[in-house]
């Protein structure tokens, strides 16, 4: 049915009677064999999804989110990202990320590129990891729009070495032609990596470098709140090298769209005034910034919930025949499953009846992704359904 404005807005339709459906942003890797699709059941409120960050919601499905949610805040529009849920959203996420201001973006390409801007200024040199978002997947919108050359680091892993970044800091500025290094760019987790993630003690090494050279700091943490859970993890901890942070409101913060630059009001203040010259001053954010509220609150918390969850059952899955167990070194929410060809045999059909949606089995393996989903059934459901009985 299409709702006119006026009935969207009249509408009373509960959110206990939202309709999930499959992560509709699965990874490439479940995408690319034969052009073949990930399914995109009708799944029951205790189906689990064991591929995505998160599960995104049908359009009708969407506006009754929208409309509970628009019950539950006061004063939620803003104009021209001003105002209402937006900014309530960005200082929330000031506080959490322990940065003086935070400004909404309409996308991570933006906030990413306006970052790197920022903190080269007239140093129109930055060093990437090659295997980063900022370098594979924005069509050279750095080097175009804003002339810094993005030197590529670290090909085939997930973070550059201490000797690496500082041999590129000295080829650039001890040349025959000097030039200066503005800034060094750091994703984490690195999706590209299968969800790697940059230890803390290398982050302060190459941040002590950094800040020895003058370079500013930028840390692509699209997907940084999926570390929630692992020991010794804190976002404001892992924030505080960096001058700058971008974190996604879509992967896993149920929004629609955007994302958010953190750093310090002077910088912040900049970084308006740039996504304005790009053209990303949206009339409203509303929409994207109110579900994302709404699902930030208490997320660390329940994503450590959704780890431990997830090594419960990957323990037991090393102990059930036929599947073996590969975790990622440094890993966020990505591990691999061997599968026997006996276990293989009907594995997506016996999975589907409990309940639990799988991506593509290649050659034997399946990635899985942990999300909040793996809390809706206990583990001995999900071992009981991966063991046949």
């Amino acid at each position: 049915m299409t709702l006119t404005r006026r009935q969207f807005l009249g509408s009373t339709l509960p959110l206990g009677a939202l309709a999930l459906t499959a992560y509709a942003g699965a990874p490439a890797s479940l995408l690319a064999a034969d052009n073949a699709a990930v399914p995109t059941p009708a799944p029951a409120d205790n189906t689990v999804f064991l591929y995505g960050d998160s599960i995104l919601l049908e359009p009708q499905p969407y506006a009754d989110l929208l409309q509970s949610l628009l019950h539950k805040h006061d004063k939620v529009n803003d104009f021209y990202l001003k105002g209402g849920a937006v900014t309530e959203l960005e200082a929330k996420f000031s506080a959490l990320l322990g940065k003086e201001d935070t400004v909404l973006m309409p996308t991570g390409t933006l906030a990413n590129h306006i970052a790197l801007r920022l903190l080269c200024g007239e140093s129109r040199h930055a060093l990437v990891q090659q295997e980063s978002h900022v370098y594979r997947d924005e069509a050279d919108s750095v080097p175009t729009l804003s002339g810094i050359n993005l030197v590529p680091l670290a090909p085939g892993k997930a973070a550059p070495t201490l000797d690496e970044v500082k041999a590129a800091i000295d080829r650039a500025e001890n040349g025959p032609y000097p030039i200066k290094v503005g800034a060094i760019s750091l994703e984490s987790p690195v999706r590209r990596a299968d969800g790697a993630t940059v230890p803390m003690a290398l982050i302060n090494q190459i941040a002590g470098i950094a800040h020895a050279h003058g370079v500013g700091m930028h840390l692509d943490g699209a997907r940084l709140l999926l570390m929630s859970g692992i020991s010794g993890f804190d976002p404001k901890s892992y924030c505080a090298p960096f001058d700058t942070v971008y974190v996604s409101l879509y992967k896993y913060l149920n929004a629609p769209f955007g994302g958010v630059l953190s750093g310090t009001k002077a910088q912040m203040t900049k970084a308006r005034e740039l996504r304005h010259i790009f053209g990303g001053t949206l009339l409203h954010g509303w929409m994207a910034a109110l579900p994302a509220l709404d699902t930030l609150d208490g997320f660390v918390d329940r994503f450590a919930g959704v780890r431990q969850a997830a090594e419960r059952l990957l323990a037991r899955l090393e102990k059930t025949s036929g599947y073996k167990v590969h975790r990622i070194e440094n890993g966020s929410n990505i591990a691999y499953l061997d599968v026997s060809a006996k276990r293989a045999d009907g594995l997506g059909e016996r999975l589907k009846s409990a309940h639990i949606e799988m991506g593509h089995l290649r050659e034997g393996k399946l990635e899985l992704m942990f999300n909040e989903t793996w809390l809706r059934q206990s583990t001995d459901q999900l071992i009981a359904a991966f063991a046949g009985k």
